[in-house]
C-alpha cells in the first residue's frame, strides 16, 4: 500500500512540476519589451462638422525577438470620442490581449466625424489611444481641426432653396444640390468659401446668381469638401455651378477648382437681352471635363478669365452660343493635354432624338491666349443650313493652330507664349513672350486691370495676366 501511495505522490509531483514548467514556458513565449509606432501623432486636416474624414492609419511594431502581448488598447475618449478605431480589422474602443509576433506589426485605422461646434473659427479636437504592454502605457495622439459650417442639402421632397445673401463668416457646404429658384436672386459676397460634396452642384434654375468677390484674399472659393492634402489636386470632386435658363448673372473674382465642369451654362431666358453670364477676374482649373461649358444658346461675356489644367476642354461650346471673351486664357495644360484641344466650338449637338443646330451670332476672342502642351488647341466644327449666322472673330490673340490664314484671324500668331511653368500652373511669362505688349489697345477689346488687379500697360499684354 505504501508503495502505491508513494507512486501516486510521485506521479502527482511530476505532474505538478510538468504543469509548472509548462506555465513557465508559456509565459516565456512573450517578451518583456515595449512597442514601437510609425508615428506618435495622427493629424487630420480641417474636417467639416457632420462630414467624415478620409481614413488614416498608423502601424504598431514589435521589434523584439519574442512575441509581445498588448494587455489593453483603449481609445481614451471611449464611445463619446469623435474618432473611430479599427485595430487589425476589428472596430471598437477597447481591445484586450492583442498579440504581435516577433518582428511583425499591426495596422490601426482611424477616422473622425465631428458634430456642430457652434463656433465660426476652426477648433482643435484631440484624443489618444493608450497601449498597455508589460505594465507600461504608451500613447498615440489623435488631432483634428474641425469647423462649423452653413449646410445646404437637397433630397426628394426637401429642396434647399437659396435667395438673399450668404454670409461669409463660416464656410458653406453643399450636399447634392443648393438651388436658386426661378425669379429669385442669390448673392455670394467676397471672402465666401463654398465646399461641395461628391457630385454636388450650385444649381441656378431660372434665377440670378451674383458672385461678387474681390482681389487678393477676398476671392470667392469653390472646391471639394475634402481638405486633406491628398485631395488638394484631385479633379472631379463635385459637379460645379450649373445655370439653366438663368436670368442675367455675374461671377467676379472667383476661384473654381477640382470640379467636373466648373461652370455649365445651359440655354438662356429669352425675355432678357443682357448677358446670361458675365464672368471676370476668375480662375477655373483642374476640372475633370470642362472648365467652362456653354450649351444651347446662352449669351456670355468674359474678361480676365484663366481656365487651365482640365481633363477635356477648357472651353466647350455645343449647339451654339453668343459670346465675347477679352483678355482671357484658355489653356490645354492638363490631364487631357495633347489629346483634346483647349477650345472646342460647335453649333450643333446630336443625340438619339436627332441633330439640333443653332447659330453663333458672335464668337469673339480679343487679346486671348488659346494654347497648350502639344497639337492644335482650337477646334471649330460647324454646319450651316441656309440663313444660319456663324460669326467668328479672333483679334490680337495667340493661338496654337497651324493655319491662321482665315480672315477671321486678325493679327493673330501661333508663337509659344513662353509661360514660366505651365505644368506647375505658373502662367506668368518671360519678357521674350509673344504675348508681351502685343494686345489691341481698343477699349472694346481690353481691360483696365488684369486678373490680379494689376493695371494694364499700353499696349496691354495678351491674356488674363499683365506681365512685368
Amino acid at each position: 500500500m505504501m508503495k502505491l501511495l508513494n507512486l501516486f505522490f510521485g506521479i502527482a509531483i511530476l505532474a505538478a512540476l510538468s504543469l509548472s514548467n509548462s506555465s513557465c514556458k508559456k509565459k516565456n513565449l512573450f517578451g518583456d519589451g515595449n512597442l514601437a509606432f510609425s508615428r506618435d501623432t495622427v493629424v487630420f486636416d480641417t474636417v467639416f462638422t457632420t462630414i467624415g474624414s478620409t481614413t488614416k492609419y498608423f502601424k504598431i511594431y514589435n521589434f523584439q525577438n519574442k512575441a509581445l502581448k498588448i494587455s489593453n488598447v483603449q481609445l481614451m475618449g471611449g464611445s463619446a470620442s469623435k474618432f473611430k478605431l479599427n485595430l487589425d480589422g476589428v472596430q471598437g474602443t477597447t481591445f484586450t490581449d492583442v498579440e504581435i509576433p516577433s518582428g511583425d506589426s499591426l495596422f490601426c485605422f482611424v477616422e473622425v466625424k465631428l458634430s456642430v461646434n457652434g463656433q465660426n473659427l476652426p477648433v482643435i479636437v484631440e484624443d489618444s489611444v493608450r497601449f498597455t504592454t508589460n505594465g507600461e502605457d504608451q500613447y498615440v495622439n489623435l488631432v483634428v481641426w474641425g469647423q462649423d459650417m452653413y449646410y445646404h442639402y437637397s433630397a426628394p421632397g426637401n429642396l434647399d432653396i437659396n435667395e438673399g445673401t450668404w454670409p461669409n463668416d463660416k464656410p458653406h457646404v453643399i450636399f447634392n444640390r443648393a438651388y436658386i429658384d426661378s425669379a429669385t436672386t442669390l448673392n455670394i459676397v467676397a471672402g465666401t468659401k463654398v465646399y461641395l460634396h461628391k457630385g454636388a452642384m450650385l444649381f441656378n434654375y431660372k434665377g440670378t446668381l451674383n458672385i461678387d468677390g474681390d482681389y487678393g484674399n477676398g476671392k470667392v472659393i469653390f472646391q471639394g469638401d475634402r481638405l486633406e492634402a491628398s485631395y488638394k489636386d484631385v479633379p472631379g470632386q463635385y459637379y460645379g455651378i450649373y445655370m439653366h435658363q438663368a436670368r442675367p448673372s455675374m461671377i467676379d473674382n472667383a476661384v473654381i477648382k477640382n470640379s467636373i465642369a466648373g461652370i455649365h451654362v445651359d440655354s438662356r431666358d429669352q425675355a432678357f437681352s443682357q448677358n446670361t453670364l458675365t464672368i471676370s477676374n476668375t480662375e477655373i482649373f483642374n476640372a475633370a471635363s470642362y472648365g467652362l461649358f456653354l450649351f444651347d444658346g446662352p449669351k456670355v461675356y468674359g474678361e480676365n478669365v484663366l481656365v487651365h489644367s482640365t481633363g477635356v476642354h477648357s472651353l466647350l461650346v455645343l449647339q451654339g452660343a453668343d459670346f465675347t471673351f477679352n483678355q482671357c486664357d484658355f489653356l490645354g495644360y492638363g490631364t487631357g493635354e495633347g489629346t483634346t484641344p483647349a477650345v472646342g466650338i460647335s453649333n450643333y449637338y446630336s443625340n438619339s432624338q436627332g441633330t439640333f443646330v443653332a447659330q453663333i451670332p458672335n464668337a469673339n476672342f480679343n487679346n486671348c491666349v488659346i494654347y497648350g502642351s502639344s497639337g492644335e488647341h482650337l477646334a471649330i466644327d460647324t454646319i450651316q443650313p441656309g440663313g444660319l449666322v456663324l460669326n467668328f472673330k479672333f483679334r490680337n490673340s495667340v493661338i496654337q493652330k497651324n493655319d491662321l490664314s482665315n480672315p477671321m484671324f486678325i493679327f493673330c500668331n501661333n508663337s509659344n507664349p513662353n509661360f514660366v511653368n505651365p505644368n506647375g500652373n505658373d502662367f506668368n511669362f518671360l519678357s521674350s513672350s509673344s504675348i508681351n505688349n502685343t494686345g489691341n489697345t481698343n477699349p472694346a477689346y481690353t481691360t483696365a486691370q488684369d486678373i490680379n488687379g494689376v493695371f494694364r500697360g499700353s499696349p496691354p499684354d495678351i491674356g488674363a495676366i499683365e506681365g512685368p
